[in-house]
């Protein structure tokens, strides 16, 4: 009978009670368990493996740059990283109050990595994200505008809870592109967060945007009730090579 019971649990899908089924079966010490908490195991277990499946979802729709955990950031050096203020970010009260994160800072200082692990949390946390590079989400743009997708591409990105923008402000907007991301930002504004990186402080980000009107409505919808962190110093890539030479000689 408890073959039986185990083919149904492989045909309903039930993995994690299965695989707890399995475990109790070779533990001395379930024996010794009444039925209500054997069968309250088997159900944490399922809700566990459920959970852990849906994370796997969301990191892998979230297609993030880098695979940054919160747990490995590096806040030592001078680079203008503030550790209480950046892991106040990490309950990610931001997400559901709806606010904004701004990372500025030289090449190399790190913005990605941050930006990926605040997302990367994001999505342990329940909420769906997604990443582009702001040069490739204009060309895909561009390509929905021309395939009739353009409507549906607004709405996927739209839906997810934090959208990550990384690399804002290498070239001037054109005037469709412009309108291409005050859209996005309109569609977000007050419902769904965004993750800026850039090189560029924010005072300058009017200049990349030659419709003034339009630049004014996205730059005051994304700095509205947003953090903003502000890096500096030595490029971490240039740093992290350096320590390895040093090891290496060691």
């Amino acid at each position: 009978m408890i073959n039986e019971t185990k083919e149904k649990m492989r045909k309903l899908r039930l993995t994690g009670m299965l695989q707890g089924l399995e475990t109790q079966e070779l533990s001395p010490e379930a024996s010794g368990l009444s039925f209500e908490e054997r069968l309250g195991l088997l159900v944490d277990r399922e809700d566990s493996e459920r959970e852990n499946r849906r994370m796997s979802n969301r990191l892998r729709q979230a297609k993030l740059k880098q695979q940054a955990l919160a747990e490995d950031i590096d806040y030592s050096g001078n680079r203008g990283l503030d550790k209480a203020k950046f892991q106040s970010l990490l309950d990610c009260g931001w997400v559901s109050r709806s606010q904004n994160v701004i990372i500025t800072g030289p090449t190399g200082a790190g913005k990605t990595y941050l930006a990926c692990a605040l997302a990367h949390k994001a999505c342990r946390d329940g909420y769906s994200s997604i990443y582009y590079r702001v040069t490739k989400l204009l060309e895909e743009l561009a390509i929905s505008k021309i395939d009739g997708s353009y409507h549906r591409f607004l709405e996927r990105i739209a839906k997810r809870d934090v959208l990550v923008l990384d690399d804002w402000g290498l070239f001037s907007l054109t005037e469709d592109q412009s309108k291409f991301l005050a859209e996005i930002v309109e569609d977000r504004y007050d419902l769904k967060s965004t993750i800026i990186s850039s090189q560029l402080p924010v005072e300058n980000w009017y200049e990349l945007i030659s419709n003034a009107t339009v630049g004014e409505s996205i730059l005051d919808r994304i700095t509205h009730n947003s953090f903003k962190i502000q890096l500096k110093g030595e490029s971490m890539r240039k740093r992290k090579k350096v320590l390895e030479i040093e090891t290496q000689k060691g």
